[in-house]
């Protein structure tokens, strides 16, 4: 069913506006997807703040276009689902790349994506997916930055430790001899 002139120019604009917020956009083929697997799908992109959208595959060629962006012409064919990542792609290729494996009959391929301005294969989707997303890389930087801090700590707590036993060795080896010094007066 052919759409109106002023309906394309609405999803184009949407299109570049999504381009504009995201970080990238991941994109699958899809088929015979049912409607609750699409809002799971949805539901899912939505908790790691990214938008799901069908695509029209020409309108979305030309708001890439507009962003500098130029893809192979054979990965914008047959339906199309586009997934514009707003904060880190990892977790939403991850959710991609899930889906996928959980779908039956290759009912949906993770095609490609998209990242800061960089075309990927869908083989290198799938090596992004496996990538640990922001928050957990910068939870593994403050660990390494932590660690020596930890450690001298550990190692100042050990030696004054150490002091404290001597110390507190030679005050009970004294009140013992002054407690045999008042026994034997």
């Amino acid at each position: 069913m052919a759409i109106s002139r002023a309906r394309k120019e609405e999803l184009l604009g949407q299109y570049t506006e999504q381009l504009g917020q995201s970080q990238g956009v991941i994109l699958a083929h899809y088929t015979r997807l049912t409607v609750p697997q699409l809002q799971a799908l949805r539901r899912q992109a939505r908790e790691q703040e990214g938008q799901v959208f069908v695509v029209k595959n020409t309108l979305l060629a030309l708001a890439l276009k507009s962003h500098g962006v130029e893809i192979p012409t054979n990965l914008l064919i047959g339906p199309t689902l586009a997934a514009f990542c707003h904060k880190d792609a990892p977790p939403l290729a991850k959710i991609f790349k899930e889906f996928a494996k959980e779908s039956e009959e290759e009912r949906f391929i993770v095609r490609g994506a998209i990242v800061e301005g960089h075309y990927y294969t869908a083989e290198q989707t799938k090596q992004l997916a496996e990538l640990p997303g922001r928050d957990q890389l910068f939870a593994q930087v403050l660990r390494t930055i932590n660690a020596p801090a930890t450690q001298t700590a550990g190692v100042i707590a050990g030696g004054i430790r150490q002091v404290i036993n001597v110390i507190k060795a030679y005050a009970d080896k004294l009140e013992e001899g002054g407690a045999a010094a008042a026994t034997a007066a």
